[in-house]
């Protein structure tokens, strides 16, 4: 991978081998370098400060009609330009110093997750392939189904807590099976 994307001043940016950046301005004085957050690529990237500069002038104007009222008033960002290098890349993206812990542990996480699947999807009394429905889907078929049914979703929708829609759909449902 020939370039790595970091986080500078809560932005994201992507950047390369010996490229400039003008970002917002950074603490750090000229000359001076420091390691930005480094969110993917290269497991170092080191920043080296150019200059502190000032952006383009911005011009802000107030107007009100009738009346004579205007009010100019002009902005200018404090920016820094920065000088990128990259080091301590490998080839595919893996990341050499820092974080092979990291990089060893996250093939293993994904492999018990089909387990939980499969637990999820044997969910006692729960209708057959609910997880891949749509909230019109669930809207339509709670009308049909039986309490247990209805039940053992709503149990399932608010453990997983992602479509508030299905929540009202299946509490309307039972409410109207109470009925």
């Amino acid at each position: 991978m020939d370039y790595a994307i970091i986080r500078l001043g809560g932005k994201q940016y992507r950047v390369r081998e010996g490229e400039t950046l003008v970002v917002d301005r950074v603490k750090a004085e000229e000359g001076k370098t420091f390691n930005p957050d480094v969110l993917l690529g290269a497991a170092t990237v080191t920043a080296k400060v150019v200059a502190h500069e000032r952006g383009p002038k911005i011009r802000i104007g107030k107007y009100k009609r009738r009346t004579g009222y205007r009010r100019h008033t002009g902005f200018r960002a404090a920016t820094s330009r920065l000088e990128i290098s990259l080091g301590g890349a490998v080839k595919g993206g893996a990341v050499k110093s820092g974080a092979p812990k990291k990089a060893a542990a996250a093939p293993k996480q994904p492999a018990p997750a089909p387990k939980a699947d499969a637990a999820e999807e044997h969910v006692k009394g729960m209708p057959k392939g609910y997880e891949e429905l749509t909230v019109a889907e669930i809207s339509e078929g709670s009308k049909t189904w039986n309490r247990t049914m209805l039940e053992a979703a709503l149990e399932y929708e608010r453990a997983h807590a992602v479509r508030k829609g299905a929540i009202a759909a299946l509490e309307s449902a039972l409410k109207a099976k109470e009925a």
